[in-house]
């Protein structure tokens, strides 16, 4: 049996701040029913589902996977949930990947949905993933954790709050043509630095929104593409690389991470790349969906892909070189930045770069893209998965 994976069909909602119009369990479903319709098989064809849930305090229900087994039609079916934070979504595809690559199933799919926006905030849920002795008092929350990594950043590299604004822009005005994307109005670099201070140097708009939608993709092996003559994309390439937990471990001269870098994530993209033969990534990737929820981390996440030196992401963003017209588009979809339905972001960012590559990404396609990379980030930027995609 063949170990090559492709994706057959990809299916998301309209992500909004409230979805008021369906309960959560009927977001998962609307996923899962655009996905098989996308790849022309029912729920008798799937063979196995792996499901995406994270965290499910926002759902205020306790192991609300239990709602998805029939949402994402799993009823006498292998299930699996996966929880790595905001990764989950990709490290749940790569889940999906690995039944299909061990040779144990044909045809997987992976779900889910969140209703971070119903959630009432977020952030008190979120604040709670820290350490209560050591860490929690500082206090530590997902925005000063990546904050303090951005104040890293700057002292390090010299980026400017002007700097973090053009992200905005950039993706806002990308996220503009992806009917797709909660955020989708255009802003202005003056009207991001007027945006109220959240945590230095992270404004109101350099933040990613709590979004509510479901994604779902569904995997299949090369031998069931071929004998059934399915159009696909292949996933060639995965990582993922783990963080240790204390944020105060990844600071201060004598650590091999440093805390305005994203190390881990790095390491994980090496990984993938390795897996696809990719040697030179700055030259051999044409698009990428990078997780990041802030302004600030879009720029070492750029950097630990390898699309950029370190400390050289700012400068390539001023000359226009991740525009989707640029050299190596970044986020085309609007990324994270405009769409953050937590437990299935990061599968966002893997469905967005299989368009891509599948010249079906509408009015953000970027021309001629061949190959494709994702990433999810999850924890206190403690999980990251990563992948690439081929035409």
């Amino acid at each position: 049996m063949s170990t090559r994976v492709g994706i057959i069909g990809i299916g998301q909602s309209r992500f909004q701040a409230r979805r008021n119009d369906a309960n959560y369990g009927e977001l998962v479903r609307e996923a899962v029913s655009l996905a098989l319709t996308d790849a022309a098989l029912g729920f008798d064809d799937i063979e196995a589902v792996v499901y995406s849930l994270s965290p499910d305090a926002m759902l205020g229900i306790g192991n609300a996977e239990r709602l998805g087994i029939d949402a994402a039609g799993g009823r006498e079916k292998p299930f699996l949930r996966v929880n790595t934070g905001g990764s989950t979504g990709l490290s749940s595809v790569q889940a999906a990947y690995y039944h299909i690559a061990s040779g144990a199933h044909d045809v997987v799919l992976t779900a889910g949905a969140d209703k971070v926006g119903e959630c009432g905030d977020s952030q008190t849920v979120l604040n709670k993933i820290w350490d209560p002795v050591y860490e929690r008092p500082l206090p530590l929350g997902t925005i000063t954790m990546l904050a303090m990594s951005g104040v890293r950043y700057d002292a390090k590299y010299g980026m400017t709050q002007e700097d973090m604004a053009r992200v905005a822009v950039k993706n806002r005005a990308h996220a503009a043509l992806n009917p797709n994307a909660h955020l989708r109005k255009p802003v202005s670099v003056d009207e991001v630095m007027a945006s109220r201070m959240i945590s230095w140097p992270i404004k109101l708009f350099d933040c990613c929104p709590q979004s509510s939608g479901g994604c779902a993709l569904v995997l299949a092996s090369e031998d069931y593409i071929r004998r059934n003559r399915l159009d696909a994309v292949w996933i060639t390439g995965i990582g993922h690389c783990s963080e240790t937990y204390y944020l105060g471990d990844r600071m201060g001269p004598d650590v091999a991470a440093d805390h305005a870098d994203a190390f881990a994530l790095s390491r994980s993209f090496a990984r993938a790349f390795r897996m696809a033969g990719i040697t030179d990534p700055a030259r051999q990737v044409d698009a990428a969906e990078l997780y990041a929820p802030f302004t600030n981390t879009e720029f070492h996440a750029i950097e630990a892909a390898g699309l950029a030196p370190l400390g050289g992401a700012p400068a390539m963003l001023r000359e226009g070189q991740f525009d989707i017209s640029g050299r190596i588009p970044v986020n085309p979809s609007g990324g994270t930045l405009c769409t953050n339905a937590i437990a299935v972001t990061a599968m966002v960012r893997l469905a967005e770069a299989a368009l891509q590559v599948w010249g079906r990404a509408g009015a953000h396609q970027v021309k001629g893209a061949k190959i494709a990379i994702a990433s999810g980030n999850g924890g206190d930027h403690q999980f990251f998965a990563t992948a690439v995609v081929e035409a």
